[in-house]
């Protein structure tokens, strides 16, 4: 294996521009694991870890901005995160542990493309947006069109993951875990949501990606039951059997969760 680690992000950004091989690690959280089990193919690797560039947390023309190496721990003290984005604080507290929160990123989070990612849920119904760059500029991707696949993303070999962007959120915030424990346990499935003029649902570990329940949220915005709704959104999700949970668990609690957002934002 080899490991690289520049000191600037022109550096980083010109090291994976010659070289698309090279795989971008930060707190190495989930790298590990999978170097561990030989589960991890790559074997070439950049460390971003010392980027001062990728890190920080600040509002600009009303738009919170999160450095992708900003970490949960940052993001659970940050005041920002906590006056603007609740439900992003507490699905931060309940990654891991407190060493996992002192190393684990949020970029990290997100280009690991796990669908049972904690924080993922709160992006996607937050409506989040991701700065990409690369040697050839920058473009900005909405969140809810980063995935392609399970564990696929429109991000290029030659880019990476700099800010993550939240527009002002007007309502109320809604975030749920379900697992085996509140933390240091893989979510069998969590929810995120936003009850005000737009509501927006998202759901993880119910799909090969995160899934945004566009059609349930409809029905709710819309004076629909919540029978109705809870139907359309079986529609909406694909959850699988596995090692956590199955299939039928799972459907039956993003029900329950659904009403329990509901219930808890009148």
């Amino acid at each position: 294996m080899s490991l690289v680690r520049p000191r600037s992000l022109k550096a980083a950004l010109s090291l994976i521009g010659s070289d698309p091989t090279l795989m971008p690690i930060a707190g190495c959280t989930d790298v590990y694991v999978g170097l561990h089990f030989g589960t991890m193919p790559q074997r070439r690797f950049i460390d971003l870890w010392s980027l001062q560039e990728l890190r920080g947390i600040s509002v600009h023309r009303d738009v919170l901005r999160i450095g992708a190496l900003s970490t949960f721990t940052e993001i659970i003290e940050s005041k920002l995160v906590q006056k603007r984005v609740p439900m992003l604080v507490a699905a931060s507290r309940e990654v891991g542990g407190a060493q996992i929160q002192n190393r684990g990123t949020l970029g990290g989070n997100i280009a690991n493309a796990s669908p049972a990612g904690d924080t993922l849920p709160v992006l996607a119904a937050a409506g989040a947006r991701l700065v990409l760059r690369s040697q050839a500029g920058t473009r900005t991707v909405p969140f809810e069109n980063f995935y392609t696949g399970y564990r696929t993303s429109v991000r290029k070999p030659e880019e990476l993951i700099t800010v993550i962007e939240i527009p002002r959120i007007d309502g109320q915030q809604f975030w749920r875990k379900v697992g085996t424990r509140r933390a240091q346990a893989i979510s069998k499935i969590m929810m995120a949501a936003v009850r005000g003029e737009e509501v927006r649902i998202a759901i993880g570990s119910v799909g090969p990606t995160v899934v945004l329940a566009k059609q349930a949220a409809a029905a709710l915005s819309n004076g629909g039951s919540m029978a109705e709704a809870q139907a359309v959104l079986l529609k909406e999700i694909a959850p699988i059997d596995d090692i956590r949970s199955t299939a039928e668990y799972r459907a039956k609690v993003a029900m329950n969760l659904l009403a329990s957002f509901w219930d808890s934002t009148i």
